[in-house]
């Protein structure tokens, strides 16, 4: 009987010091584990940086909001004080000027006179063909170069391209219709024999100036945007690198380039300094660009500091001005709306 109890004794601790063992065993893999960085559990932040970082995160939430909603309201008031300053025409003004006046035949704009004449069509027609000839000559221009920045230039000579074209983003506006109201008109009648030397043409021209870098910068990101592995993909089934560039790169970019062309559109439709130089800031309604034309932009900075405070006339540059409002709104309404299309069409959501 002594002897099976001393063996049960021995049994009992021989037992206790594998289990302590196996206890400092795990004991000694968790420690290891700590110290290479490979916890078994994960550790949680202390309360206190988890508040900080939480109240963090929403002081940066709250004040993009803010941020935003701060210019959405600021848009919408700038809106409502044009449309306010316009909103007398709709019961018609002292001098006898209604909202329906700038529609009315004649087709002119001649505000100063025996009988003033305040039709927009021939203003409207000329900032839409202003702008179409700059969009035609900014377009292939800014899309080719962003094209060659994007697939084919050596890194060294992507990072003084880019800079470069960007450049011309800082150019004053007036800087460039001056060059245009003194040299390149000049130039253009010459070679052409224009009969008219300041035209739509010239002021498209310089028009592309200005536009050429915002559609430059917006859609050469989009093309660098596109992931690698297209890129890899096509020149693994046999394509050449201008095959991959023109028929995947290009069309997988194609919502940032659509909305590069928006912006261009937008501001090229709302430019000032450069039509009132260039265009010779008459009001001729005709289709052709070899003529002067007169904006509704140029109307509205080159009349609005002479006329009445009040009267017909001064009622009629917000109107113009509401119009603009609402054309640019309008545009980008629906370049946003096919944009939205086109990208779900290339991901397979439509």
């Amino acid at each position: 009987m002594k002897g099976n109890s001393r063996i049960g004794a021995e049994k009992g601790a021989g037992k206790m010091e594998s289990d302590a063992s196996r206890r400092r065993d795990s004991t000694a893999a968790d420690d290891l584990a700590a110290t290479e960085g490979q916890t078994p559990f994960t550790r949680r932040l202390s309360p206190p940086q988890s508040a900080v970082r939480n109240r963090v995160d929403r002081f940066g939430e709250l004040f993009i909001s803010a941020v935003a909603f701060v210019v959405i309201a600021i848009i919408f008031l700038i809106f409502i004080y044009v449309a306010r300053e316009a909103a007398p025409l709709a019961w018609r003004t002292i001098d006898g000027i209604s909202i329906w006046s700038p529609f009315q035949t004649p087709y002119t704009w001649q505000p100063v006179g025996g009988v003033p004449k305040f039709n927009i069509l021939p203003l409207i027609v000329g900032t839409l063909k202003v702008t179409l000839i700059a969009m035609l000559l900014a377009t292939p221009l800014a899309l080719a170069a962003a094209l060659y920045t994007a697939e084919f230039a050596p890194p060294s000579l992507r990072e003084w391209i880019k800079p470069a074209v960007e450049v011309l983003a800082g150019i004053p506006s007036v800087v460039i219709g001056f060059f245009v109201l003194i040299v390149l008109a000049s130039w253009l009648q010459d070679a052409f024999g224009f009969q008219f030397r300041l035209n739509a043409l010239s002021a498209g021209i310089g028009l592309a100036f200005a536009v050429i870098p915002l559609i430059y910068t917006v859609s050469e990101d989009a093309l660098t945007s596109v992931p690698k592995l297209y890129r890899e993909a096509s020149l693994a089934l046999g394509a050449s690198k201008p095959q991959t560039a023109v028929r995947v790169v290009l069309p997988a970019a194609s919502p940032g380039i659509f909305a590069a062309l928006v912006l261009g559109f937008g501001r090229a439709i709302g430019e000032t300094m450069i039509v009132l130089l260039a265009s010779g800031n008459a009001s001729m309604l005709s289709l052709s660009p070899f003529v002067p034309v007169r904006t509704l932009s140029a109307t509205i900075a080159s009349e609005l500091g002479e006329v009445v405070f009040g009267g017909g006339h001064y009622r009629v540059l917000f109107l113009i001005g509401v119009v603009l409002f609402v054309i640019t709104s309008l545009l980008n309404w629906i370049g946003a709306r096919y944009n939205r299309r086109l990208r779900q069409r290339l991901s397979g959501a439509a």
